[in-house]
């Protein structure tokens, strides 16, 4: 719940963006309860974070999946040449990001819940299936992270897919 997330802190804030399970269990609830617990989130927005004199633009993206994402709208709002992070639910978006994008990060996949030997993760629900499920993709020298997170999607099981929340150093 939003309440768990309310001690969070950061030096820039703490930001985030939606994902279908959010919208279809009333998005505008769930956004209403981050914000007050002092989660900003981003839908198709940007917001520029100085931290220690330096700064970058974060920019969040709309869920493909239930809400009207503007991808191209959103990046031109980012001054050419400047850093920039895009948040998305859904990796899917990653090779629409420009290059100028230093770093996506996603979500969605849950890493497929399922990794079984020999086989591989059963279900991923990314059009990219295996490339897109968990972790670092580089590809055409864009950065994409894509985190197992702590829940799971439909049915409540893991296998050789830990959940994780994951920490990451810029």
């Amino acid at each position: 719940t939003a309440a768990a997330l309310k001690d969070l802190h950061a030096a820039g804030g703490v930001y985030s963006v939606l994902g279908n399970h959010d919208w279809w269990f009333d998005g505008t609830r769930v956004r209403r309860a981050l914000e007050t617990g002092g989660i900003k989130v981003l839908e198709n927005e940007v917001i520029r974070i100085n931290v220690n004199d330096k700064k970058f633009w974060l920019a969040g993206l709309a869920d493909a999946l239930t809400r009207p994402q503007d991808v191209n709208g959103t990046l031109a709002k980012i001054p050419s040449g400047e850093p920039a992070i895009v948040l998305t639910h859904v990796p899917d978006v990653f090779p629409s990001v420009t290059n100028s994008v230093s770093l996506t990060l996603g979500g969605h996949t849950h890493g497929g819940q399922v990794n079984l030997p020999l086989v591989g993760r059963l279900v991923v629900p990314s059009q990219f299936g295996q490339r897109c499920a968990a972790g670092l993709v580089v590809e055409d020298g864009k950065r994409l992270f894509v985190t197992t997170s702590v829940d799971t999607s439909i049915l409540p099981v893991r296998f050789r897919v830990p959940p994780e929340i994951a920490i990451l150093t810029l």
